[in-house]
């Protein structure tokens, strides 16, 4: 059993790590050419423009389950419309360049087009339905340009795309990656083929079992990718896997009450709402009018190992050492790198500063802590800022600190202040 789980590990591996690696290359750029203050300046206005934008704009983004929270609840927090913001926060998880370069190579093409066409659909009308139903509340939006991160001044782009791409986006996504192609393998191993044929037949049922457990799931597009390519395989539906590729990325336990917190219950249920019976219209479409052989014929694993015969096994496995070199990095600096400047630090304490730690959680990633740093900074007489992930701590140096406006800034964004860490 440990040898058929290794085998199926790096065979799910090598399919995954060239379309990842393009992916990821993909996400640099267009983090270089769409920085948030381009995005923003599309979002604002209650109307069907705006919403479209913000859905056109979420599917190609490479931003991971947890990294869409902060950046959507940005965009709100800086001038988007509630329904911009519901829209950008529905179809950016779903999918991305990363997610959809992995879907063609594990699942095929149809269902490589499905993904970004069901999210971008179900972010509009998610936005839509939002923007119906807040139409009488009273929404207190700033300056789209007074509050928003300023656009960085890129010295050399080439090194920032990479650095991007291969570094900071990495950090994010590394965790949830690897412990998707790990589930994969033992979801391979454990379960018997036909497991879903022999004893849950229905497809409806089976729709609403994947639904139940999707929604608290905490797991990013592109590992959700190689679970359900080996569900499938083991006789899971298409439609049923299309609610898991949705509903899986697009929910969580920490996505539902940010969203509650800040914008709303009508907002969140407007969320919710949307992802679940979207899920399972788009599954019925699926399972109803498409022809199952597009879906399952397209499946390279467990078929005598079939790997794509467009890249070569030697391109494979080269990229399979080269992701997990990357992926060792990423957890280097995500849990053993540097986090604070402590020259910095001991620099403006001799200046009379005043330095506190405080608690602060729900942050996950990279963009919540650029999203917490950024916005304390804009509070007068915040010198500096440090946020540690893994301590769930944020370090904070001013010429005077105001508790209630720090914890009035950290849960404005969604996050939980729990005041001054022992």
């Amino acid at each position: 059993m440990i040898k058929n789980y290794f085998v199926e590990f790096v065979n799910l591996l090598n399919e995954m790590s060239p379309y990842l690696l393009l992916g990821f290359l993909i996400a640099g750029i267009l983090h270089v050419l769409m920085p948030n203050r381009k995005v923003v300046k599309y979002l604002g206005g209650k109307n069907l423009k705006s919403v479209v934008n913000a859905s056109i704009l979420g599917v190609p983004l490479p931003l991971c389950s947890c990294g869409v929270i902060p950046t959507g609840l940005s965009f709100y927090k800086n001038g988007a419309s509630k329904g911009s913001a519901i829209s950008f926060l529905i179809s950016t998880p779903q999918t991305g360049v990363d997610s959809i370069m992995v879907t063609y190579s594990l699942l095929g093409l149809p269902l490589a087009i499905l993904r970004p066409i069901i999210a971008f659909f179900t972010g509009i009308l998610g936005g839509l339905i939002t923007n119906r139903i807040t139409k009488i509340e009273t929404e207190d939006i700033q300056n789209v340009n007074s509050n928003i991160e300023p656009e960085k001044k890129y010295r050399n782009p080439f090194v920032e795309i990479f650095s991007y791409a291969f570094v900071e986006f990495l950090q994010d996504i590394a965790k949830w990656l690897v412990i998707g192609i790990l589930a994969a393998a033992l979801i391979s191993v454990l379960i018997p083929n036909n497991f879903f044929i022999t004893y849950l037949a229905n497809d409806y049922i089976s729709m609403l079992l994947v639904l139940a457990a999707s929604v608290p799931l905490y797991v990013c597009a592109t590992g959700s990718v190689p679970i359900a390519a080996v569900l499938m395989m083991k006789g899971l539906s298409p439609g049923a896997a299309i609610v898991f590729l949705m509903a899986g990325p697009a929910t969580n336990v920490a996505t539902i009450t940010m969203v509650g917190k800040v914008m709303g219950r009508k907002a969140l249920f407007s969320y919710l709402s949307t992802i679940v019976f979207g899920a399972l219209i788009s599954g019925i479409i699926v399972n109803e009018f498409l022809p199952r052989e597009w879906f399952m014929s397209n499946l390279h694993l467990h078929q005598g190992h079939n790997h794509n015969e467009l890249i070569p096994i030697w391109l494979q496995v080269f990229s399979s050492i080269t992701l997990v070199a990357l992926i060792l990095n990423a957890f280097r600096l995500q849990y053993w790198g540097s986090t604070k400047d402590v020259a910095k630090e001991q620099s403006l304490k001799n200046e009379g500063m005043e330095t506190g730690v405080f608690t602060v959680s729900g942050m996950t990633c990279n963009h919540c802590k650029t999203n917490v740093e950024t916005n304390l900074l804009k509070l007068p007489g915040i010198k500096d800022v440090a946020v540690n992930l893994q301590q769930q701590s944020v370090t904070i140096t001013a010429d005077k600190i105001d508790l209630n406006e720090i914890k009035n800034t950290v849960e404005g964004l969604g996050y939980t202040f729990s005041g001054k860490k022992q």
